[in-house]
């Protein structure tokens, strides 16, 4: 059985075979997709089957974990939280040295969030590495339900758009892409600056936002910083 150091759940298994299913990647990113329109340019005919997909992800007696490692050393895991009644996809992360995995973003009805700025989720997605997942259209949309940055760049639709078109059956990624980068995750877009050389945010469910009294540790927010947008510590 898979484990992640200091996380307390259930039955973690390895959930990379989902990725070669087209719908997987609309189910992930469900909670961006807010309105029958949305639903309805990801989804299309294929609502059903969706819904099967979905419940298997849920089953409480297995937790599929998706593995994202970054150049630092850093592993991201992405992990379907199935207990009973808290259902829901947590965003950790993890170096060798920590005694326990760090959350940044938690997807569910009880959100915890944003994890990553737009220069960030771009970073960590073009990040290869000798081992684990290697796919930059996979990276960036597995980890794209942890973004929320009020100051996106013009061209911001067009990797995603990419990655829609390679990874989906989605007969108009640009107009999918378009709706995600609209709605990003399920709190506020947050405003993102540099103070001493490390990235945070004002948002008022991020733990990267120093001011809330939840926030990861200054030396976390340092190395997490660096971690995500590949610089050396």
């Amino acid at each position: 059985m898979l484990e992640i150091p200091g996380y307390e759940g259930g039955p973690l298994v390895e959930g990379s075979a989902y990725l070669d299913e087209p719908l997987f990647w609309p189910v992930h990113l469900g909670s961006c997709l807010r309105g029958e329109d949305a639903q309805r340019a990801a989804f299309g005919a294929d609502w059903d089957a969706a819904m099967d997909l979905y419940r298997a992800l849920s089953a409480e007696h297995e937790w599929p974990v998706f593995n994202v490692p970054l150049r630092s050393g850093h592993t991201i895991y992405v992990v379907y939280r199935n207990f009973d009644g808290d259902q829901g996809v947590d965003y950790l992360i993890h170096h060798p040295a920590w005694p326990a995995a760090e959350t940044l973003a938690v997807d569910d009805g009880h959100f915890m969030g944003p994890g990553t700025a737009w220069p960030e989720l771009l970073s960590a997605a073009r990040q290869s590495t000798p081992a684990g997942m290697g796919d930059a259209h996979a990276r960036l949309l597995l980890l794209f339900p942890t973004l929320g940055d009020a100051r996106l760049p013009d061209d911001a639709a067009a990797p995603l758009t990419a990655a829609l078109a390679a990874l989906t059956l989605i007969e108009e990624p640009a107009e999918v892409a378009g709706m995600l980068l609209e709605n990003q995750g399920q709190w506020e877009p947050a405003y993102w600056r540099l103070a001493d050389a490390v990235w945070i945010n004002d948002g008022g469910h991020s733990y990267r936002n120093p001011c809330n009294t939840f926030a990861l540790p200054e030396e976390r927010l340092r190395e997490i910083s660096n971690a995500l947008t590949s610089l050396t510590p």
